[in-house]
């Protein structure tokens, strides 16, 4: 029986059915923002190359599943996928492979059959580890740049310090945490690999301690370019650059960006800008600015539920937009606090440990404030939050 021949018959099928069970797999959640050419990438070639093997009379191309299965990790390091996940991907193509070749494995002769399921599975085993081992050094490389913009950061972070001095216990409260991870993990990732060359079976667990690094690393960058953002505001630094803008088009971008993150927790995003200025003379990145944030809380603190965003002109010279949530909402004492820098209003342990700074809507406050605007917040304890930014329709730079 030519399995060489079944195999590149079924090769579609096959591709088709492992992007189906990649996206309806629960513990892969980067599939989730990925296209089907981008969750498929390199695997036809595999597929190819696994049919040469199995061909008794073509040379084996064992060549093309190793630079097909280096790609694999590369492209999946960079769309930030976990090693669990890249794994779980593999075990399901080993399932989609037999289960599409049940059928003619069950008419061949023992022998046949031996032959076919060996060389199937050691040509995705030599897959999974050549993948794995692009996508380490990818991972490390990353890690590379992120101490280097760490580097880089640093010198503007001692400015700060510096010029700031009342801000100094707030700032390494919250940089201490993020810190301490980055230390640790990498201390011992480095006396890990000084120890012995990472090998297929060890390179899980290091892995993991990359994966930490990089988002710990990530947490802090944000927390200091959030606080940078405070202090050239109050340092009086910030400086507007007012252009006629479209506006539906600006909240259309920043919907696009957001969505996979209200998507993520299932909840429902609704955009109501039937009402919206056609263009407004505003700053497009400030504006942004505002609308990523306003949504970004929202996300954070609703666990089920919608988010909606509203858009409508207020008067002559006004417009206003509004971001409302069905999330776990603000007290009445809280709510006068919201907007200074580090407060976070939320006493539930799971929601204080998210990715939030605490800087969001102070930098909010601030920003509408310099586009001579005015920010209302109404909200209930368990029945959600409604922001609302009211700002001319010609901004001046002052």
């Amino acid at each position: 029986m030519d399995f060489c021949q079944i195999l590149i018959e079924k090769n579609d099928a096959i591709v088709d059915r492992w992007v189906e069970a990649v996206y309806q797999d629960q513990q892969i959640a980067a599939t989730r923002e990925l296209t089907f050419n981008a969750v498929r990438n390199s695997l036809p070639r595999v597929l190819e190359a696994l049919a040469t093997v199995l061909s008794e009379s073509m040379s084996s191309d064992l060549e093309t599943v190793v630079d097909a299965s280096l790609e694999h990790g590369r492209i999946r390091a960079e769309q930030e996928f976990e090693p669990a996940e890249i794994a779980r991907e593999y075990r399901l193509l080993r399932f989609v492979i037999f289960s599409l070749l049940e059928e003619d494995l069950l008419k061949a002769t023992p022998t046949e059959m031996l032959r076919a399921v060996r060389l199937i599975d050691t040509v995705i085993d030599e897959a999974i580890a050549r993948c794995f081992n692009s996508y380490t050094q990818g991972r490390i490389q990353k890690l590379e740049k992120l101490q280097s913009q760490l580097q880089l950061t640093n010198q503007e972070l001692t400015r700060l310090v510096k010029a700031s001095q009342d801000t100094i216990s707030h700032l390494a409260h919250e940089l201490k945490t993020p810190l301490t991870s980055i230390i640790g993990y990498s201390d011992l990732f480095l006396r890990q690999h000084r120890q012995k060359q990472l090998e297929t079976k060890d390179s899980h667990p290091n892995l993991e301690s990359i994966e930490r690094v990089l988002k710990s690393g990530r947490l802090l960058l944000r927390l200091i370019n959030d606080t940078l953002e405070i202090s050239r505001y109050d340092a009086g630094k910030m400086k507007l650059q007012p252009t006629p803008t479209n506006v539906r088009g600006l909240i259309n971008s920043v919907i696009e960006i957001i969505e996979p993150l209200a998507r993520a927790k299932e909840l429902s995003l609704v955009v109501n800008c039937d009402r919206a200025p056609e263009k407004a003379i505003i700053d497009p990145l400030r504006l942004q600015q505002i609308l990523t944030n306003l949504l970004s809380n929202a996300i954070r603190y609703t666990e089920s539920g919608s988010i909606e965003l509203e858009c409508w002109v207020v008067c002559e010279k006004k417009w206003a937009i509004s971001v409302s949530d069905s999330g776990v909402g603000i007290s009445p004492e809280a709510q006068a606090k919201i907007f200074d820098p580090y407060f976070r209003a939320v006493n539930d342990i799971q929601l204080q440990g998210s990715d939030g700074t605490g800087l969001g809507l102070a930098i909010v406050s601030r920003l509408v404030q310099l586009m001579s605007g005015e920010i209302k917040v109404l909200s209930q304890l368990g029945k959600g939050s409604t922001f609302t930014v009211i700002l001319p329709l010609e901004v001046i730079a002052l």
